[in-house]
């Protein structure tokens, strides 16, 4: 039934991607027309079109990517979210250092974002620079680290986009056993 609010009452356990697709469907499907879908080999996010609602999709059944995909989706204005992939650019694996610098200018408030959502549900954060053919050395990989800290932070004092709070209270609610988001530490530690 669409809308219909996920119980409450579930025990806990390994959070899945199937239930994070249902935590944004019981949030999000009616009331943005949206759907998260995962078995994707490459990220993708498709606006409403007369054939169907807008589709956030992510990589095979990976948890991490289902909740970076949805911070995209909670950052991305409704102008965005008309575009396909928000009208961002996407390069794959192979990227030049001139490439890779702006991919690491632009992913330091989804990742810091996507952090809150697996401190929410219990999941690790893993930091990911995407660029598997051209490793960052130490020195770029800290400096990406620290942005990406001092956006959570930053997101943790003045407090996240709308619906970046909704899917937060709706994971703590279906994932009850993590940390109050007061008692939340984000630091250069954790993620290195």
């Amino acid at each position: 039934m669409c809308c219909a609010k996920a119980s409450e009452g579930h025990q806990a356990h390994a959070v899945s991607a199937k239930d994070l697709i249902d935590v944004f469907a019981s949030e999000f499907s009616c009331s943005y027309n949206t759907v998260l879908l995962g078995g994707a080999e490459e990220p993708l996010y498709e606006p409403s079109s007369a054939q169907h609602g807008a589709r956030i999709f992510f990589r095979h059944d990976y948890s991490a990517s289902a909740l970076h995909e949805v911070a995209h989706w909670c950052i991305a204005g409704a102008e965005r979210r008309r575009q396909l992939d928000y009208g961002y650019w996407y390069e794959p694996d192979g990227r030049d250092a001139a490439s890779q610098a702006a991919f690491v200018a632009v992913e330091s408030r989804p990742q810091a974002l996507e952090w809150h959502f697996a401190r929410a549900c219990g999941l690790r954060f893993r930091l990911s620079l995407d660029n598997l053919d051209t490793p960052l050395s130490i020195e770029e990989q800290q400096t990406f680290a620290a942005a990406v800290v001092k956006e959570a932070l930053r997101m943790q004092e003045q407090g996240l986009p709308p619906r970046a709070v909704r899917f937060v209270n709706a994971l703590r609610i279906r994932f009850p056993h993590n940390t109050p988001a007061e008692q939340q530490v984000f630091s250069l530690g954790a993620l290195l």
